[in-house]
């Protein structure tokens, strides 16, 4: 079955692109073998036909056309540039123009080639390995050297970055194309998840969680969850966006900012001894306190308290008085389930 399909969609594939017009479904259906084997050359409006002929021609038709649309989707997954053009007379017809789907001439050189393979090799989600690869199939197709050339079979360097939050991938894809989202999302400090309604733009990774930064329809503003918070199943709605999308220097920040990154002040808090080595390599200044503690000044910013409140009992915030409530509260939270 397997090679059945792929020998259907290449056969596809040449006729988009041996056309020098736009082809229609029925054309393609007469042209292409596999098409007429399984569903015959197609049935117009045919008078005095008996009802249940006129039944399986219209099932027929129905099989076609989920059949044909599946494909022309697989192509165009598979990075052919289909067009869809409309003719005078109001037929639809299609066609893959040799200009659009020629890569243009590879100048990589073998340090820059490695480092595409690198970042190939980064993703362990079966979505995004599958796309690498076959990214990195095309341009060694188009004369890009080898990876392996320049180090060998075995590399020094195994670059991973997990993904085990479930809302990965429906979110990725959302992002990609544009499409608003539904979920439920448990904020840190509360008990019960909320239903959101978001426009998402883009996922970010720091310090191991993953993020979606996005516009949050309801509040009407710029928001960023952290996925491992949200329940249930991602549902995407094919509405347009309502909200700008800007551009990813400003959405890194905004990341960045929400989970942590940009400090505002200075906190002060004792970690256990051998425990919080993240905690101790933010810090400005370690002193022991003794019977197993260690005093620390760290920065300061949006996100700490839920950061802090992973160490659990390994870290106690002695100042500011606000991040110390902000932990209490994450804590009593958690603790009511």
């Amino acid at each position: 079955m397997a090679i059945a399909k792929a020998e259907r969609l290449m056969n596809l594939a040449l006729c988009l692109l041996g056309t020098r017009r736009p082809l229609s479904k029925r054309e393609l259906r007469g042209s292409i073998e596999a098409y007429l084997e399984a569903f015959g050359p197609g049935h117009g409006t045919a008078s005095g036909a008996e009802s249940g002929a006129a039944d399986n021609a219209t099932g027929s038709d129905d099989a076609f056309n989920r059949m044909f649309e599946r494909d022309k989707d697989d192509l165009r997954e598979l990075g052919l540039i289909i067009e869809t053009v409309e003719s005078v007379d109001g037929e639809t017809g299609y066609l893959a123009r040799r200009d659009s789907n020629r890569l243009p001439p590879i100048t990589l050189d073998v340090e820059e080639a490695a480092a595409l393979g690198l970042a190939a090799s980064v993703w362990q989600q079966a979505r995004l390995a599958a796309a690498a690869s076959g990214a990195l199939q095309k341009l060694r197709a188009a004369g890009m050297p080898l990876a392996e050339e320049v180090y060998g079979s075995h590399s020094a360097l195994e670059t991973r970055i997990p993904v085990h939050e479930a809302a990965f991938e429906p979110l990725m894809l959302a992002a990609r194309d544009r499409r608003p989202v539904v979920f439920d999302y448990r904020k840190a400090n509360s008990a019960r998840p909320e239903q959101r309604h978001v426009e998402p733009w883009t996922l970010e990774c720091w310090r191991g969680h993953w993020y979606l930064a996005g516009w949050d329809r309801d509040r009407k503003a710029e928001r960023v969850f952290r996925l491992s918070r949200i329940t249930g199943k991602v549902r995407s709605r094919g509405i347009p966006f309502t909200a700008p999308v800007p551009d990813h220097v400003t959405v890194r920040e905004t990341v960045e900012r929400w989970a942590g990154e940009t400090a505002t002040g200075t906190a002060r808090i004792k970690v256990r001894a051998d425990h919080g080595y993240p905690l101790r390599a933010r810090a400005t200044s370690t002193r022991e306190l003794g019977d197993g503690w260690d005093e620390l000044e760290i920065p300061y910013g949006h996100g700490l308290d839920a950061w802090l409140v992973e160490f659990g009992p390994d870290v106690v915030v002695l100042e500011p008085a606000e991040l110390r409530e902000a932990v209490l509260d994450r804590l009593r939270a958690v603790a009511k389930g």
